[in-house]
């Protein structure tokens, strides 16, 4: 229902989104700056908890897909010889895994493309040798994100996570010994048989470690996985985000996101809060002015179609001015901060004159407070963004993601 309603009211839209099956769509930027994001789908083992599209890793399939990966950026990348990359982000499954594939992988995203910003790549704690440190170094990588999850070992059993604690703290130590812009942790909170004070242990302990941001997520249960406990309900996350937005606070760190906290100061690393990025790998997505793609969620499909040189099927939803505007919107509420310069530079019209009255209605309700450059979430908006954005999580990707791993081609998908 809530989803409903902010479609009704922020996109105007009576129909609900349909993505329907497309061999191919061209993505037109306005900016002159793109994000690339690369999905790396392989993992040691598969963990109940994680949504993402991941298959377990096989030596003789992981060379195949690296193989399409580079034919899929060659064949894009001719597309967008006049743009800028700002950000290129690795996510999984555990990318590490091609820890021999990348230096190639990352060679030829840097001759495809004019790339002026950081590469980031997300780490399972078992990445986390003084070797896979070293070599991720010396190609590029600026920026890495490791999947903790929690420190405690009643939370780690609870979400099927085998790491001790302590050898995971060890690994981390080895951090210390590189230069890296940005150390990015990743916690969940709202897990079976957490407690405020293990959740508060949990994030003074990834600070200790050297994390320079800490990102925590609420335990989401989709419908496609099959998790042995269920998340805590909305009155217990509610209180434990309270309580993480005062132990960033306490420490230092500053809130930059519904679930986010920074060390003040420093280098902040996000991989899905683009105004427009390119997506390669399979299940990854690709953000445009004129339309939303999502490329097939099946590997051997995916391999099968780079390797005659085609790009695989994706599913596609057609964006007009207002709904793109939407979807802007909703990342940027995300991360706290509509900002009006940020709106017009991708839009080339006034934030105001599409989003006047919601924007208004928002400040009446105490959601939103203005000031010189746009309009910040309050505390109380950020609460119920946060209820939102677990809602939109359920209703939209939930669906998207569990149709697609049924079928390699779904011809449309309606939300």
């Amino acid at each position: 229902m809530l989803t409903t309603v902010l479609r009704i009211l922020i996109a105007r839209r009576i129909k609900p989104f349909v993505f329907e099956r497309r061999k191919d769509v061209y993505l037109r930027y306005r900016s002159s700056n793109i994000g690339i994001y690369v999905h790396i789908p392989f993992c040691r083992s598969l963990c109940p908890f994680c949504p993402y599209y991941k298959v377990l890793y096989k030596e003789e399939i992981a060379k195949r897909f690296k193989d399409a990966l580079i034919n899929e950026i060659e064949i894009v990348s001719t597309r967008y010889r006049d743009k800028t990359v700002d950000s290129v982000y690795f996510g999984g499954g555990t990318p590490a895994l091609l820890i021999d594939y990348l230096p190639e992988i990352n060679a030829k995203l840097k001759t495809n493309f004019n790339i002026s910003g950081d590469f980031a790549i997300e780490l399972h704690p078992l990445d986390l040798t003084r070797e896979n440190l070293k070599i991720l170094e010396e190609i590029g990588f600026g920026m890495i994100s490791i999947g903790i999850q929690s420190f405690s070992k009643r939370c780690l059993d609870a979400l099927d996570r085998r790491e001790g604690a302590q050898s995971v703290k060890k690994s981390l130590l080895l951090i210390k010994d590189f230069d890296f812009k940005t150390v990015d942790v990743d916690l969940i909170f709202g897990i079976p048989g957490q407690t405020l004070e293990s959740l508060k242990e949990d994030f003074e302990t990834a600070v200790e470690f050297g994390a320079t941001q800490i990102s925590t997520y609420p335990f989401i249960d989709f419908s496609f996985l099959n998790n042995r406990e269920k998340p805590l309900g909305r009155r217990e996350k509610r209180v434990m985000l309270r309580q993480l937005t005062q132990i960033a606070n306490d420490i230092g760190f500053e809130r930059t996101s519904i679930w986010t906290f920074a060390k003040r100061g420093s280098q902040r690393y996000s991989s899905i809060t683009r105004d427009n990025f390119i997506g390669f790998g399979p299940s990854a997505s690709s953000l445009g002015d004129n339309a939303f793609k999502i490329n097939t969620f099946f590997l051997e499909e995916y391999i099968n179609s780079l390797e005659k040189k085609d790009l695989p099927s994706c599913l596609v939803l057609e964006f007009d001015i207002i709904s793109r505007a939407s979807y802007w919107l909703f990342w940027n509420s995300y991360n706290m901060d509509i900002n009006r310069e940020s709106f017009y530079r991708l839009f080339g019209v006034e934030l105001e004159k599409i989003f006047y009255w919601q924007l208004r209605f928002g400040e009446v309700l105490g959601l939103l407070k203005r000031y010189e450059k746009g309009y910040k979430l309050t505390e109380r908006g950020a609460y119920y963004f946060h209820l939102v954005e677990q809602e939109y999580t359920h209703k939209y990707i939930d669906r998207i993601w569990r149709l697609q791993r049924t079928e390699s081609y779904p011809e449309r998908i309606i939300i």
